[in-house]
This record gives C-alpha cells, structure tokens and sequence, in this order.
C-alpha cells in the first residue's frame, strides 16, 4: 500500500459537516492528495488556498532557517492573503 493510498484511506472526517455546517477548511486534504498524484488544477479546484499555504510555509521554514531581514512582514501579509482566499471561497460555498 502506498502512501497516497494510505492517505486516501485515513482521512480525518469534519465535525463541521458532520454537524450540517459549511466549513471553511473541508477540502484541504483531499487538495494536499491531488497535490501528491500531481493534478495540480484538481487541487485547486477543491481548496483554492492550497498553494498559498504552501508558499507561506515554504517561506516560515527558509525565514525561520536564514532570519530575513523583513521576513516577518512578508509572513504576516501570506497569512491575511491566505485567511482572505479561505474566507472568499468559504462564503462562495453558499
């Protein structure tokens, strides 16, 4: 069995669905395993964030491995474009 198999097979379930609510991370995962089979557009089509999510933590690991001058700013401006994209397509679920 492979990972991507394992993955698809243990994913976590949302209480918020289960409850009958929208939730505003439901796609994540499924997005993070088209990311690993490499259908890149599917990925986003299920989560659009997932790939600035990935930028701004690519960049936390290299600001926190080489200390940038003006890292920390740059981190707080991918995080209100990440929370922005993820509140965007959250009300567009509706």
């Amino acid at each position: 069995m492979g990972f991507i198999t394992f993955l698809e097979e243990n994913m976590l379930s949302c209480q918020w669905k289960e409850m009958g609510m929208e939730c505003a991370g439901c796609g994540f995962q499924r997005s993070v395993i088209f990311l690993l089979k490499g259908e890149f557009i599917n990925a986003f089509m299920i989560y659009p964030a997932i790939y600035t999510l990935l930028i701004m933590f690519v960049y936390l690991g290299l600001h926190l491995k080489l200390n940038f001058q003006k890292g920390h700013q740059i981190l707080k401006w991918l995080f209100v474009l990440n929370v922005a994209i993820i509140l965007f397509n959250y009300f567009l679920k509706f």
